[in-house]
């Protein structure tokens, strides 16, 4: 897209998320993660009710009646957004592409941080690094971080998990949150994502669209995979072709579900074609009644 498309669609995003983050995501993000600690912030005269623990015994010695402590959460976290942009992000069914929904999920999730002062950082991988934008604050990097995620051109096509989970183990040293965003159609990710899962605070996003597990009736269609090239005809009026497909499917699905319950991570489940607030919501709710 030229640069007068890109920078409407990036206006646009910014509106629409902006909203949701100010009404929803905002107060559940923090409420969910949470600073590493309470830090010292001032001192003001004891109140009835007040904990008699934080007293500040030395300020109360001074002034002769009682003062407290107070503390408050030191914040500061780091988001780590991982956007997988292989070939299979660019389908999509319904009005918008895989990619465009993570660039929105990008979105809601940076601005929920640039609200709560946490820094942002992105990667964007296909089958190797692409580009590592580091962890900032401020309203330009978070707008950044949204054109590359929905303009960035990859030099690959396929996916590898792995090796972008390995990136990240070794470029990102203090814990973080981390959301990885892909359609996971991949394999042999399964111990570096146990070893980054217990490392940071890691929840995968699954971004599906229905028709890459239920086929309808079209007749014979020619098939082209969006990662490898490879084309095929298939007689989808055949069932026992749509039925097989559909099973592929759904092992796959199985098979990382399994996975993340096993290694103890958070996933959501997203598809194109419905609203994304709703599944965001609940995982926030969840995760929160959690702590």
């Amino acid at each position: 897209m030229d640069t007068k498309e890109l920078l409407k669609q990036v206006r646009q995003i910014e509106i629409k998320t902006k909203g949701l983050v100010n009404q929803v995501f905002s107060g559940e993000y923090h409420s969910v993660f949470k600073g590493r600690g309470m830090e010292f912030s001032e001192v003001r005269e004891y109140q009835f009710g007040d904990d008699i623990r934080n007293i500040d015994w030395n300020v109360t010695a001074r002034f002769g009646h009682p003062f407290i402590k107070i503390f408050e959460e030191e914040r500061e976290l780091t988001v780590i957004l991982m956007a997988d942009l292989s070939g299979s992000l660019i389908f999509g069914t319904e009005d918008k592409t895989k990619q465009q929904i993570a660039a929105e999920l990008s979105a809601i999730l940076a601005f929920s941080a640039l609200k709560n002062n946490d820094k942002v950082g992105l990667l964007l991988f296909t089958d190797k690094i692409e580009k590592f934008v580091p962890p900032r604050k401020g309203k330009k990097h978070v707008l950044r971080i949204i054109r590359e995620v929905l303009s960035f051109e990859p030099e690959g096509k396929t996916t590898n998990i792995r090796e972008a989970l390995e990136y990240l183990n070794h470029a990102i040293k203090k814990r973080s949150i981390v959301f990885l965003l892909s359609d996971f159609m991949d394999e042999g990710y399964e111990k570096i994502l146990r070893v980054v899962g217990k490392k940071h605070d890691f929840i995968g996003i699954v971004m599906s669209d229905k028709r890459e597990s239920v086929i309808p009736s079209m007749g014979l269609v020619k098939f082209t995979d969006a990662e490898t090239g490879e084309e095929r005809w298939i007689d989808t009026n055949d069932i026992r072709i749509r039925e097989h497909l559909t099973q592929v499917r759904q092992r796959m699905t199985a098979e990382r579900k399994s996975l993340f319950i096993k290694s103890r991570l958070d996933s959501i489940e997203i598809q194109t074609g419905q609203n994304y607030v709703k599944p965001l919501v609940q995982f926030f709710r969840v995760r929160g009644r959690r702590w």
